[in-house]
C-alpha cells in the first residue's frame, strides 16, 4: 500500500465513530478537534488501534495523522499515554511498535555446580604435587567461571532449536514486529503469515527463510532497491543437555545455555579430576569426535578453542591423563605437567614459565624410568628441542654457583672500599688506585691480603705497604677472591680523648686534638658557669710509669674569666681530666615560705646564714590575733629531696626566657640571635653529684638495716615536719629551740584549734571538742572507751606542731600525756591473738612433767 493510499485510508478512518463519546456514538461525522480522549473507553481505543493496524500504520504515524486532522497536541499526548498504558501486546506486535524485551536470562553455573562442594578430592598419584592446570576449573573460591556472555551479539552461526525466542523486526517504508518461540516441531508462527521452519538452521539461514516468506506481504523487502528491511535477533536463549563423562570431578548430564562452550561445561563439572587429561579432551557429537581441546593452549598461549559452541546432546569425554613429568628447581612454575606425544624439553620449559634469573641454563639433569629402574641423563642447551619427554620423567634445573669468577675486595683506610673486578695482571698498587688512594690515617708499615687456596682454606699474606709504594719491594699480583685490608693508625692505638668536669655548661668527654688548651676545652663544653672559679682549675693527668701509690699527676692552672688567649697556657695531653671548681664565696639565693596566721605570709629569701625562725616571723609581720603558736609546724626537706641544682635552675630560667621570646613576633635582630643561642645551648638536666652520692649512701645504709632486721622498714620522704615550739621561740629568740633556716623551709602557723581527734582502737573514733583541764582518759571515754584489743600502755598523742608524747608507766601507775587543741590521740592495737594449738599444749605439758620429775629426783637424792 502506497503512502498516499494509507493517508487517504486514515482520513476515512478518523471519521468513524470510534472517536465519538458514548453519547455521540450514533453520529457518522464529528469534528476531531472536539474529541476528548478522557471520554473514550479502553475498548474504543483498542478498536482504534486495530483499525490503524489494518491500515498498516505504526503508532507514531497514527498519532501524527490525528494531530494533522486537528486533534489538539494535549489530546494527542493523552492518546499516546492511553495506548502505552493498555495491555496491547498483541496489537502492538501487529502495529510494529517497539517491544519491551526482557534481557536474556543467564543460566547460574554456581547453582549447577553446587554439588562440587561436597566432592572429596583424592590426592593425585604424583604424591600430592600440584598439577599444572588442575585448579583452572576447580578452586575453593571459584572465581573463574567461564560463564558465557549473553550480552554479545548473536553469532550468525548460532543454530536455532526448540525453545529459542526469535524477534523479527521489519523497518523502513513499512514497520512491523514479530515475536515467536521455536516450537518442539521446529517452527515459528508469525501472525497473518504462517509457520516458518527454522530448527537446525543457523541464524543466518533462518533470516533468509523468514525474509523470503515475509516478502510476499511486504514487497518493499525484495527487488533491486528495497525500501523495507528485516532483521532477525535472538531473545531468550534455550537450554541444552550436555553429557560430561569419565575422569571429571562431577560427571553427569548438565543443563546449560545454548551459548555455552566446552569450557563452560567443564567448569560446571568441576573440570578433570586427579586422573583426567587436560591435553586431549574430546567433544563428541552425533557419535563422532568433532574437536579435541588442549587446556594448556589456553593457559600458555591464550589460543584455546573457545569458539566451539555446544549443541544439545553433545558429549564431552575426559579420558585419563596421557603422561606426566615433574619439573623442580630454578623454573618459574616448579610443578607436575602433562605431556602429549611429541612434546620436547623446550616445550616443557615453556609450560613451566621458563628459567628463573638464578637458573643454570647450560645443562639440565633428567631422571628417567628405563625398564625396572631409573637412569640419569644430562641434557645440554643445544639439545632441549630434540629431547622428547616420557611419562615419569623428573627434570631438575640447577642453580648457578654462589661464587665470583673475578672478584677482589679492599677494606680499611681507603677512600672507596668495596668489591672490584679482577683484571688480568691486577696488582696491589693498581687496586689502590681503583679505590681512589689511601686515606690520611692509613698505616703504611703493614697491610694484609687474605687469600683463598684451592682447597678453600685461607692464608694471610703480610705486606710492607710503604716499601711497595716506594718501589723498594716488588708489587704483588692479586688473585681471585683476595681481600686486601689497609689498617688505620687508630687501629693500633686507643682513641684519644679529654674530659672536663665541674662548673661548665656541658661537662663531659671530648675528642683530643694536639695543642688543645684548657680554654679550648672549656669553650667546647659551652663556656664557664657563673659560679666557676677561674683561678682554681686542676688538670689530672694519667701517669704511665708511676709509683705504686701515685695515681695521677695534678697540675694546677688558671684561666682568664673571659677565656682570652694566654701565652703560658698548658697544653693538654690525651686522657687529661680538667676539673673546674665552684667559687667559695658563690651562693645562690635560698627561699623559705611562711603560711597561715601571720600578717604578711609569702615567700622570703634568706638574708644571712644565721637567720632563724624568729627572724622569719618578724619579717612576716608577726603573728596575727588568730594564730595558734603552739600548733606551728616547720616543714623541712630531707637529704632525699631532689634538690634543684644550679644547672637545672638555669635551664628552667633559660627555657622561660626562650618561650617569652617566641611569643613576641617583633623581636629585634639581637633577640633573634639570642633565641638561636638558647635553642643551641640549653643544658641537659643533671643532678648535683655530691648531693646524689650522700643521699644514695644513706639510702643504701637504711636498705642494709632493713634487710638484716626483720620487720624493719623505712619510708623515705623528701620532706617531713619538724616539731617546734613557736611560743617559746618568740619568747626567747636565738635560743637552742630557735632553729636556723634552711632552703625550702616552710613555716605553717595554723588558726587556734578547738578539737581533738580520736584514732585507733577506741569504740567510736571521732573528733571531740577540746576542753581545758581535761585529761586523756576524758577524751577516751568520750570516744566510747578502749576496745577489747586496745594497747593502753602504748597510747600516744600527736600535737599540732608535730611533736609526739606517749603514755608512761611505773609500778602499774600510768602517766598519760596532756591533750592540747588540735592534738590527735592514737590508741594502737595489740594485734590478733594467736590461738594455742593442741601440739603446743602437749609440748608444754610434757615439758612441765619432765621438769617436775627432775626436781623430785634432785630432792630424793639430797641427804
Amino acid at each position: 500500500m502506497t503512502l498516499f493510499k494509507r493517508i487517504w485510508y486514515f482520513f476515512a478512518l478518523v471519521s468513524l465513530p470510534v472517536f465519538l463519546s458514548p453519547q455521540a456514538f450514533s453520529q457518522q461525522s464529528m469534528d476531531i478537534s472536539t474529541i476528548q480522549v478522557d471520554e473514550l473507553s479502553d475498548a474504543q481505543i483498542e478498536e482504534l488501534i486495530q483499525r490503524a493496524n489494518a491500515a498498516g500504520l505504526s503508532t507514531v504515524e497514527f498519532l501524527q495523522m490525528a494531530q494533522m486532522r486537528g486533534m489538539p497536541p494535549a489530546e494527542v499526548e493523552k492518546l499516546r499515554r492511553r495506548i502505552e498504558s493498555l495491555d496491547t501486546t498483541g496489537s502492538a506486535t501487529r502495529m510494529g511498535s517497539v517491544s519491551k524485551r526482557e534481557p536474556r536470562q543467564q543460566v547460574d553455573l554456581n547453582e549447577i555446580t553446587q554439588g562440587i562442594a561436597q566432592y572429596q578430592e583424592i590426592p593425585d598419584s604424583s604424591g600430592g604435587e600440584t598439577i599444572f592446570g588442575s585448579s583452572l576449573f576447580y578452586q575453593k573460591n571459584r572465581r573463574l567461571s567461564f560463564e558465557p556472555s549473553l550480552n554479545q551479539a548473536t553469532p550468525k552461526s548460532y543454530v536455532l532449536g526448540p525453545g529459542d525466542l526469535v524477534y523479527v523486526d521489519i523497518y523502513g517504508q513499512s514497520e512491523k514486529y514479530y515475536e515467536a518461540t521455536v516450537n518442539p516441531e521446529g517452527f515459528i508462527l508469525l501472525d497473518n503469515i504462517g509457520p516458518v521452519s527454522v530448527s537446525g538452521k543457523s541464524l543466518e539461514e533462518a533470516t533468509a527463510l523468514i525474509k523470503n516468506r515475509v516478502s510476499r506481504f511486504y514487497p518493499g523487502l525484495s527487488g533491486s532497491s528495497p525500501n523495507t528491511f528485516l532483521q532477525v535477533t535472538l531473545g531468550n536463549v534455550r537450554t541444552i543437555k550436555v553429557h560430561i563423562l569419565n575422569e571429571v570431578r562431577l560427571p553427569g548430564t548438565f543443563t546449560l545455555s545454548a551459548f555455552s562452550t566446552v569450557f563452560n561445561a567443564l567448569y560446571a563439572a568441576g573440570g578433570p579430576n586427579e586422573n583426567g587429561t587436560l591435553r586431549a579432551i574430546e567433544l563428541i557429537r552425533n557419535n563422532k569426535k568433532v574437536a579435541e581441546i588442549d587446556v594448556y593452549e589456553l593457559l600458555t598461549k591464550g589460543t584455546a578453542n573457545l569458539d566451539i559452541q555446544l549443541q544439545d546432546q553433545d558429549v564431552i569425554l575426559v579420558k585419563p591423563y596421557l603422561a606426566r613429568v615433574k619439573v623442580s628447581g630454578e623454573v618459574k612454575r616448579p610443578m607436575t605437567f602433562e605431556a602429549k606425544p611429541g612434546d620436547n624439553l623446550e616445550d616443557l620449559l615453556g609450560y613451566a614459565g621458563g628459567f628463573t634469573d638464578l637458573a643454570f641454563r647450560d645443562r639440565i639433569g633428567i631422571s628417567r624410568i628405563t625398564g625396572n629402574q631409573r637412569s640419569v641423563s644430562d641434557i645440554y642447551q643445544n639439545q632441549f628441542g630434540l629431547f622428547l619427554l616420557q611419562g615419569g620423567d623428573e627434570i631438575t634445573v640447577g642453580r648457578i654457583l654462589d661464587r665470583y669468577a673475578n672478584r677482589v675486595q679492599i677494606k680499611g683506610a681507603v677512600f672507596r672500599q668495596g668489591t672490584f673486578s679482577l683484571t688480568e695482571g691486577l696488582t696491589l698498587t693498581q687496586l689502590l688506585k681503583n679505590a681512589e688512594g689511601l686515606k690520611g690515617d692509613a698505616y703504611t708499615q703493614r697491610a694484609s691480603i687474605l687469600r683463598t687456596r684451592d682447597n678453600l682454606s685461607s692464608e694471610i699474606i703480610e705486606v710492607n705497604l710503604k716499601a711497595i709504594l716506594d718501589g723498594t719491594q716488588p708489587d704483588i699480583i692479586l688473585q681471585r677472591e683476595d681481600v686486601v685490608r689497609i689498617y688505620s693508625i687508630y687501629d693500633i692505638q686507643n682513641e684519644r680523648y679529654v674530659q672536663i668536669l665541674g662548673e661548665v655548661k656541658r661537662p663531659g668527654t671530648y675528642p683530643y686534638s694536639a695543642g688543645m688548651t684548657p680554654e679550648e676545652l672549656i669553650l667546647l663544653a659551652g663556656g664557664l658557669q657563673e659560679s666557676a672559679n677561674t683561678q682554681d682549675i686542676e688538670i689530672a693527668r694519667r701517669l704511665e710509669d708511676a709509683d705504686l701509690g701515685t695515681l695521677a699527676d695534678i697540675i694546677p692552672t688558671a684561666v682568664n674569666p673571659d677565656l682570652s688567649f694566654r701565652s703560658d697556657a698548658p697544653e693538654l695531653q690525651p686522657f687529661d681530666q680538667v676539673i673546674v671548681r665552684k667559687r667559695a664565696n658563690f651562693n645562690m639565693q635560698k627561699l623559705v615560705a611562711v603560711e597561715g596566721q601571720v600578717n604578711s605570709p609569702g615567700i622570703f629569701a634568706i638574708e644571712t646564714s644565721l637567720e632563724r625562725v624568729s627572724d622569719l616571723v618578724n619579717r612576716a609581720g608577726g603573728l596575727n590575733q588568730f594564730a595558734y603558736a603552739k600548733g606551728a609546724t616547720l616543714i623541712r626537706r630531707t637529704e632525699f629531696f631532689n634538690t634543684e641544682s644550679e644547672q637545672i635552675r638555669r635551664q628552667r630560667n633559660l627555657e622561660a626566657l626562650r618561650l617569652k621570646l617566641l611569643e613576641d613576633p617583633n623581636n629585634s635582630e639581637a633577640q633573634e640571635e639570642l633565641l638561636q643561642r638558647l635553642f643551641r645551648d640549653l643544658p641537659k638536666e643533671k643532678t648535683n653529684p655530691v648531693d646524689s652520692l650522700l643521699s644514695n649512701a644513706k639510702r643504701e645504709s637504711l636498705d642494709q638495716i632493713a634487710v638484716s632486721t626483720p620487720g624493719f622498714a623505712v619510708k623515705l620522704k623528701e620532706s617531713e615536719a619538724v616539731a617546734i615550739n613557736l611560743e617559746k621561740i618568740l619568747q626567747n629568740p636565738g635560743s637552742a629551740e630557735d632553729l636556723l633556716l634552711e632552703e625550702g623551709d616552710i613555716l605553717a602557723v595554723p588558726k587556734l584549734l578547738q578539737t581533738v581527734r580520736m584514732r585507733g582502737d577506741v569504740v567510736y573514733p571521732t573528733t571531740l571538742r577540746h576542753e581545758s583541764g581535761r585529761g586523756l582518759k576524758y577524751y577516751i571515754n568520750g570516744a566510747g572507751g578502749f576496745e577489747r584489743r586496745a594497747n593502753r600502755k602504748q597510747t600516744y598523742v600527736v600535737y599540732a606542731n608535730g611533736a609526739v608524747k606517749r603514755t608512761k608507766g611505773f609500778l602499774g601507775i600510768r602517766n598519760y600525756p596532756t591533750v592540747e587543741p588540735g592534738a590527735e590521740v592514737i590508741v594502737p592495737t595489740k594485734g590478733p591473738r594467736v590461738p594455742l594449738r593442741l601440739g603446743d599444749v602437749v609440748g608444754i605439758t610434757t615439758g612441765l612433767a619432765t621438769l617436775a620429775l627432775v626436781l623430785s629426783q634432785i630432792n630424793w637424792n639430797q641427804p
